[in-house]
């Protein structure tokens, strides 16, 4: 959530920010309503002072023998006026909050303006493969090795849907262990959270109000429950309404989950197989950290996600996202994208984001600093990886003129060493 003050203090900064995220603000309703509010709150401690001072001189009136009849009247028509002044700020401020709520992330200033065709390109490793021989895309070369089937998982769920099977499984398995083993070694503690969230955490993730259609919901459930669509959304609660102490951060959290999402089918022809569904496998990266360790914290996360990809002898690329291509709660991000050689492009599989205070002002989340002030944590997440596109990537890119699939040595130690996929004979 933003700062209101800076939206009263600076509102054409805030505008202008907005903007650049292709984001219509008017700051004057929000502006308005803050005026309201102090001249109210104003009226309202004016006249508790009166009703405190007027309680005060009763006990002399009456030693004095004055009628104080007049005084109870008048303290009694200042309690009216003041329970309909509180109700009249309630009123104020859950519209402000309403206000303040929907508005997404600002972004940092050193992003361009606009959407996804704004973003740059900022680093590029490995060469785009050249086959001396047709190369099978990701499903047919799945379904050869018998490492999917979708036409049993299409029976038992449904279109954009997938099963991992025999080999394809262990491999699944093996790409969650190498990450997870390597963001053990690097000290992150390792969660694994409920899959079923209440509101107040897609809240503080900033998916609600304005995104809350863009989840599964449990219906008869009361409260509302949902279904996570990433764990980060889990691992950024973990720390609600706490005040952490300086000696504790940055704290560093991973988790795996599935992912649940209502994105399921394609929405380009090329999109088959397991590059959009709406359950895929995910380890999530989250930190929470200081103010001053903030942008720290963001290239150190932005890194491990490229080091696992290379660790996978993966061709990708990193791209700085553009202002309008940074998602609704964050302040900035790169995309990690691997080379999907049956598309010719790049598909994400990591995002590393920083939300600044964002999250943590929705949700409380707060540390104390040096001097024992307290202030707003910031909170960042990061994809580590996400294997319904490292998965097709890694088959299309290993693959050999016969269907089979190389292996990477990082992965042979969870196959028992195994270190090529071949086609099932039929």
């Amino acid at each position: 959530m933003i700062d209101i003050k800076l939206i009263l203090e600076k509102p054409d900064y805030v505008k202008a920010a907005l903007a650049k995220k292709l984001w219509e603000f008017d700051p004057e309703p929000i502006i308005d309503l803050s005026k309201r509010r102090v001249e109210l709150l104003k009226k309202v401690e004016a006249n508790k002072a009166e009703q405190n001072k007027l309680s005060a001189s009763v006990p002399a009136l009456r030693k004095a023998g004055e009628d104080v009849r007049p005084i109870f009247e008048k303290v009694k028509a200042l309690a009216a006026e003041n329970k309909a002044g509180e109700e009249e700020l309630a009123k104020i401020e859950a519209e402000l909050k309403a206000l303040v709520e929907v508005l997404p992330n600002m972004p940092d200033d050193d992003l361009l303006a606009g959407g996804k065709e704004n973003n740059t390109p900022i680093y590029h490793f490995g060469e785009e493969q050249k086959f001396n021989f047709t190369p099978r895309d990701h499903v047919t070369l799945c379904e050869m090795c018998g490492l999917i089937d979708y036409k049993r998982a299409a029976k038992v769920s449904g279109a954009g849907t997938w099963i991992y099977t025999n080999l394809g499984a262990r491999l699944e398995w093996a790409l969650l262990n190498y990450f997870i083993d390597s963001h053990l070694a690097d000290g992150y503690e390792m969660i694994l959270p409920p899959h079923i969230l209440n509101y107040e955490s897609g809240y503080t993730a900033g998916q609600f109000p304005k995104f809350a259609e863009d989840v599964f919901w449990l219906e008869g459930m009361e409260p509302r429950k949902f279904i996570l669509p990433t764990a980060e959304t889990a691992l950024v609660n973990l720390h609600r309404n706490e005040v952490m102490p300086l000696s504790e951060l940055p704290k560093k959290y991973f988790a795996y989950t599935p992912c649940y999402r209502k994105e399921a089918g394609s929405y380009r022809t090329e999109e088959r197989g397991m590059i959009r569904g709406y359950q895929f496998n995910k380890v999530e990266m989250v930190q929470y950290t200081t103010e001053e360790g903030s942008d720290a914290a963001f290239e150190e996360m932005y890194h491990k996600a490229q080091k696992l990809v290379e660790g996978l002898g993966l061709t990708y690329q990193v791209d700085k996202l553009a202002a309008g291509d940074c998602s609704h709660s964050m302040a900035r991000t790169y995309d990690i994208e691997v080379y999907i050689p049956s598309m010719g492009i790049y598909k994400e599989v990591s995002s590393v984001s920083n939300a600044r205070d964002y999250q943590a002002r929705r949700g409380m989340i707060r540390y104390k600093d040096e001097n024992g002030k307290t202030k707003y944590a910031h909170t960042l997440n990061g994809s580590g990886l996400a294997t319904s596109r490292v998965f097709p990537a890694l088959v299309e890119q290993n693959q050999m003129e016969d269907g089979s699939i190389r292996i990477p040595e990082v992965l042979r130690k969870y196959l028992g060493g195994l270190e090529v996929i071949h086609p099932i004979k039929k």
